[in-house]
């Protein structure tokens, strides 16, 4: 699955509030950065070691395969932390792009090492930055093995838990998402991603809502990606 299983979620809430501290506290060292949709915060093959926190907006995480298929490894929504791979590797294997106007705050990789060792658990982010890449390259061989139908179905359900408001079974995103962005998203043309998400309707696993917002059944949806 994507999302939160793959950002920076620490078992030392210490670690985390700190590090959010350090970004957005007054005399913080975490600039701010402004993005306009469709701008990268980084792009795959740049050196950029710094770790990022979303606090408006939303960033998607994309990588490609050695075939040349996209895979969408996460999306990240206001309060998520992103980008801390790049601490490990220094070159960013991964582009990182603003869904829509986003406000970020950047930490530098210095920054961070300092909470670290300040906190003296640089080993346990270390065991957290190798299982996140051991995660990601797992991700992106199962990816390549899904068709876009497939791909769209797991989007979906990502997205509408972390950006839809629940009632019940079904999740309701209230932002509109345009067939365009999950086009871009999945890998594939805006007439596909409508004509699956009329089959979606009429299996049951989107619902009707009498506007352009997309509401999830989440069940049924989750049913399906276990079956993939």
């Amino acid at each position: 699955m994507l999302g939160g299983k793959y950002m920076f979620v620490s078992t030392s809430m210490s670690l985390w509030e700190t590090l959010r501290g350090r970004m957005t506290g007054s005399g913080g060292s975490g600039p701010a950065v402004q993005l306009g949709r469709g701008e990268n915060v980084y792009s795959s093959g740049q050196c950029d070691n710094s770790l990022y926190l979303v606090e408006e907006g939303q960033v998607k995480i994309v990588s490609g395969s050695l075939d040349g298929k996209r895979c969408l490894l996460s999306i990240c929504v206001e309060g998520e932390f992103f980008g801390e791979l790049g601490i490990l590797q220094g070159m960013r294997m991964d582009t990182a792009t603003a869904m829509k106007r986003s406000v970020l705050r950047k930490l530098s990789a210095a920054h961070v090492a300092a909470v670290l060792q300040d906190l003296e658990n640089a080993e346990e982010f270390a065991l957290h930055l190798m299982e996140q890449l051991s995660s990601q390259q797992r991700l992106i061989a199962n990816m390549v093995t899904m068709n876009c139908e497939q791909r769209l179905a797991v989007t979906l359900l990502d997205l509408a838990r972390k950006v839809g408001r629940r009632q019940g079974v079904e999740l309701r995103m209230e932002r509109r998402v345009t067939h365009e962005e999950l086009s871009e998203m999945v890998g594939t043309t805006r007439s596909r991603v409508g004509y699956f998400l009329k089959r979606f309707s009429d299996e049951g696993l989107l619902v009707h809502s009498g506007s352009g917002q997309l509401t999830v059944h989440e069940t049924r949806l989750a049913c399906y990606v276990a079956k993939v």
